[in-house]
């Protein structure tokens, strides 16, 4: 993170000076925009400093800090990071477990994570027709009471077979 320079720090020669109301002052020598500072008893903090002149604003410069400080928290509570969360079924899971994971996958696509959903296949399961293992696997997803899109199609894993789904309505 790149600190603004303030008064004395500043290397121009002559900076855009905006007023401590937001007021438009003008072009200023540096060091007459640093006196304007001082007569108001506040800090010459150069805003913009790329731009032909630098932008420079008068302010008090912990009021300054304090203003960057809250429009990184705002910006760090708008970002959301998506997950691909895990639900594991097998054969022979009851209904009322899969109602119940039915649900919680609908509220992690709700969130807008991706969901990954295996059918887990052990012993003699694994040998099973891709066809009826197919079929179970998609009976689970139809429980499934929130609009999704499948990610990734079914396909065999070496535990069975999985899917990733993705909100139908990305954010």
């Amino acid at each position: 993170m790149e600190t603004a320079r303030v008064n004395h720090q500043i290397r121009a020669k002559e900076v855009r000076v905006v007023g401590a109301e937001g007021e438009n002052l003008g072009v200023l020598a540096l060091s007459e925009a640093i006196q304007r500072a001082h007569d108001l008893e506040l800090d010459l903090i150069e805003i913009s400093p790329n731009a032909v002149p630098p932008v420079a604003k008068i302010m008090d410069y912990g009021k300054f800090q304090y203003e960057q400080q809250k429009k990184r928290r705002e910006a760090k509570a708008k970002s959301h990071s998506t997950e691909t969360k895990s639900i594991q079924v097998k054969i022979g899971t009851g209904d009322n477990d899969l109602n119940i994971k039915a649900n919680k996958a609908a509220g992690w696509l709700k969130e807008g994570h991706r969901v990954k959903v295996d059918l887990f296949l052990w012993g003699r399961y694994k040998y099973m027709e891709f066809g009826f293992l197919k079929e179970r696997l998609e009976r689970f997803l139809k429980l499934i009471p929130a609009d999704y899109k499948i990610a990734d199609p079914i396909t065999k894993s070496p535990k069975g077979l999985s899917t990733v789904l993705e909100s139908e309505s990305k954010k």
